[in-house]
């Protein structure tokens, strides 16, 4: 198969060419990207059948044009809000399988829209196949399945600023962090204020526990759907860098990162500091995790079941990705229409070929046991 993965040249994207190129299916990868000169730095460093290719995800029309070429098209290019419908509309119109990491929820609420029009072309679309959400989304399947019923899911991510190359993950908080954020309340869909919610979380070694806060991602817009009688769903993240994490609460609740051009004015000023601030409280191993609670009913009693993950930011992120494209390639994911992972992948066999690929699973309240022992 020829996949192309748009954005292929940053951390997370990298790490998927870089997974892609050495599957025996896999006659080639090409990284997709409007920096060509980025995209071939990255290919010579990428071991394997990597070649590049310049696309503007801003002209949908040529990119259609482009991914004609290919049998599955991953996406790794933000931000989501941005180019995720962009990208994905492509991919209907040159009715090619489609892959993405989109971790924004405006996002994902959009991109569903078009799920009418890929069911009219028979093109499967999954939305949101990363960490979180991705990872996240899978082991609240994996816990649902073993319930009657789910009553409650709560996911959380933490993360060090040192786990990526560059400032990414502080500028993506500094989104996530401003404005009202969906939730999952009593049923129904609710907004709350990003930053709020405060709560101590164990995650799995190194990470350790953390503080982490509402923030604005896709897992409580898109399990609800998939888990019918939940009651509520929320999704809250934090930086093992607390003072990193105080200080994109605190611009988000002035309302200095409600707007792009807000966010471009605070990206300017911080970014001569922002290694600095990175230093104070950084992990001897900077690492990133997630955890999922679920709650409900076995046989007519309550039921509480954990679950975690922990690897390096681009692991967690770019392998699931990589192998979202992999089986879409090999027919495992055919379901045509837009999805969330939850709605059209099999958890079991998917988390344990990423536990072979390097990212570690585990269960329980103290995070202590291993999926893959």
């Amino acid at each position: 198969m020829r996949v192309i993965v748009l954005g292929g040249a940053c951390d997370m994207g990298r790490r998927a060419v870089a997974e892609l190129a050495r599957e025996p299916d896999v006659e080639g990868v090409v990284i997709g990207d409007v920096d060509l000169a980025a995209a071939d730095a990255a290919a010579r460093e990428i071991e394997g059948p990597v070649t590049t290719l310049r696309v503007d995800a801003r002209d949908p029309v040529r990119l259609a044009h482009a991914l004609e070429d290919f049998d599955v098209v991953a996406s790794a290019i933000g931000p989501f809000y941005a180019f995720e419908t962009r990208c994905a509309g492509a991919a209907i119109e040159a009715r090619k399988p489609y892959v993405s990491i989109c971790d924004d929820y405006d996002a994902a609420q959009d991109v569903l829209c078009l799920d009418a029009r890929a069911r009219a072309r028979g093109v499967t679309i999954v939305s949101g196949l990363g960490w979180t959400p991705g990872v996240t989304n899978l082991l609240a399947l994996k816990a649902a399945l073993r319930l009657d019923r789910v009553d409650e899911v709560r996911v959380a991510w933490a993360s060090s600023a040192a786990d990526s190359k560059g400032q990414a993950v502080v500028l993506h908080t500094l989104h996530i962090f401003a404005g009202m954020v969906p939730s999952f309340e009593d049923g129904r869909p609710v907004r709350v204020a990003a930053g709020s919610g405060r709560e101590r979380v164990h995650f799995p070694a190194p990470v350790g526990d953390v503080d982490v806060y509402h923030v604005g991602h896709p897992e409580p817009v898109t399990l609800p759907l998939a888990f019918p009688d939940v009651r509520r769903v929320t999704l809250k993240g934090g930086l093992s860098e607390r003072l990193l994490s105080e200080l994109a609460v605190a611009l988000g609740r002035i309302g200095a990162t409600t707007t792009p051009g807000g966010r471009s004015v605070v990206r300017a000023a911080m970014r001569p500091v922002l290694p600095w601030l990175g230093r104070i409280g950084r992990p001897t191993q900077p690492c990133s995790a997630a955890r999922v609670d679920v709650l409900g009913t076995k046989n007519g009693q309550a039921e509480r079941l954990a679950y975690g993950a922990t690897a390096p930011m681009s692991v967690l992120t770019g392998v699931p990705l990589a192998l979202g494209a992999l089986w879409l390639g090999r027919g495992q994911i055919a379901r045509p229409g837009v999805a969330a992972p939850e709605a059209c992948i099999e958890p079991e066999p998917f988390l344990a070929e990423l536990a072979r690929r390097g990212i570690a699973l585990y269960e329980g309240d103290r995070m202590d046991k291993s999926l893959s022992s």
